[in-house]
């Protein structure tokens, strides 16, 4: 690897896969060269595979001793560290406390990765948040989910891409959900010794995306999310649409997102807080400490003319012109639609025969393949297995909804040629 050259200052970016692909190319366009560190030895496929490592002027490795890894970026003396992705939210926390730059620090790096713990701080900050129990064995589940029917949902205590999460209205439904999560790894590799079980939020659920500097707190985009009850999932993602940023809804979300991030301790970069609108009010379903995910701030970018990556950098190299524009907020100048088609069964793709009717819908903006023709497609039953997200634009809001309807119509068995 080669030692920085010249005087461009560098940013550290921490696991730069997903959506955080994006942000070398913008801290390059200000003058910033980008230095990768990786946190793992070897990344989840899923987040490897966004990565680009022409970006960067080289990556380090962290192979668990921080002290080595801190002597390894040393030479680039970077003036930013943060994280990408959200494997690396910890390990940046750890990196830019040591290295004195802008960061969220250590004391509730913990809260904002682990489930359980997340929920807990927010409580204990006065904020409502979901009744939840963490445990180990069976016997502790099903005292606290009792002897009546209820609905729960249960999950890792550490993973994303909302692998595991099971949705249960039985105790045997709870028993099967319990076996098939303790003792097996999470979608980032990590092995579950115990579940969070969480009381099941009646609502609407909602994204509100922002960047902080200083524990100053700015929202770049709020979204509204449609689910489905689909292939066995309660709660299926179907799509998400960009909301205006005024309204009774948008001012009651906001405000709460603000609270949750002052509760973890989210006083710089940006975070992807969702939330479900209770008849009780906003609770949290969960926040990271990053930018939003699914490529999801390239619509946004589309549809309002920046977005949360934007906004990113903009806090990390010039805070004067961040604070002065965080007042001022997103204007929707063309309505926007994220549409997750979802796939009815698995197999050998061959082909997407009505794909030529999607790419004709008077709104349609992009697709986004996660699945080839040729390859091996999944069920869809979480983040991970979506073969494809169609992002829908246009002045008129009304022609995003007929399209977003006509896509769902679409979506199914004769959407999809597998063998």
């Amino acid at each position: 690897m080669s030692t920085p050259q010249g005087p461009r200052p560098v940013v550290a970016i921490v696991d730069a896969y997903s959506s955080a692909c994006h942000l070398a190319p913008l801290f390059r366009a200000r003058g910033y060269d980008c230095l990768h560190v990786q946190s793992l030895e070897e990344p989840p496929p899923v987040f490897g595979a966004t990565f680009r490592p022409d970006d960067f002027l080289g990556t380090v490795v962290h192979r668990g001793d921080v002290a080595e890894t801190l002597a390894a970026i040393a030479p680039y003396t970077p003036v930013a560290l943060l994280p990408g992705a959200e494997i690396g939210v910890e390990l940046a926390d750890v990196l830019s406390e040591a290295l004195d730059l802008r960061t969220n620090g250590t004391a509730l790096s913990t809260a904002r990765r682990d489930k359980f713990r997340m929920v807990e701080t927010v409580k204990a900050a006065g904020v409502p948040a979901a009744d939840q129990i963490l445990a180990g064995d069976l016997d502790t589940l099903l005292a606290w989910y009792g002897e009546t029917d209820r609905t729960v949902v249960l999950k890792p205590v550490r993973s994303a891409l909302n692998d595991g999460v099971s949705f249960c209205s039985t105790a045997a439904e709870v028993r099967s959900a319990f076996a098939s999560l303790v003792g097996a790894d999470s979608a980032l590799g990590l092995r579950n010794d115990a579940v969070v079980a969480q009381e099941y939020l009646v609502g609407a659920e909602y994204y509100v995306n922002t960047v902080s500097l200083d524990g100053e707190h700015y929202v770049c985009d709020l979204w509204k999310t449609q689910h489905l009850g689909v292939n066995g999932v309660r709660d299926l993602l179907g799509g998400s649409a960009l909301m205006v940023r005024q309204g009774p809804e948008q001012d009651l979300l906001a405000a709460y997102a603000f609270s949750v991030l002052d509760a973890l301790g989210i006083r710089n970069g940006p975070a992807h807080t969702e939330l479900k609108l209770t008849p009780q009010g906003p609770r949290l379903v969960e926040t990271g400490a990053r930018v939003c995910g699914a490529m999801l701030p390239l619509l946004t970018r589309a549809a309002i003319g920046e977005s949360q990556l934007e906004w990113t950098v903009l806090a990390y190299t010039d805070p004067a012109g961040f604070e002065a524009r965080r007042h001022t907020d997103y204007e929707v100048a063309r309505h926007a639609v994220c549409v997750n088609m979802i796939a009815p069964e698995g197999g050998k793709l061959v082909d997407y025969p009505k794909l030529s009717e999607l790419r004709a819908l008077e709104s349609f903006h992009d697709v986004l393949l996660k699945v080839q023709p040729g390859d091996e497609m999944s069920r869809t039953v979480n983040d991970i297995t979506y073969p494809m997200l169609v992002h829908l634009l246009h002045e008129v809001e009304g022609v995003v909804t007929h399209d977003y309807m006509t896509a769902r119509y679409l979506d199914g068995e004769g959407f999809y040629d597998v063998v």
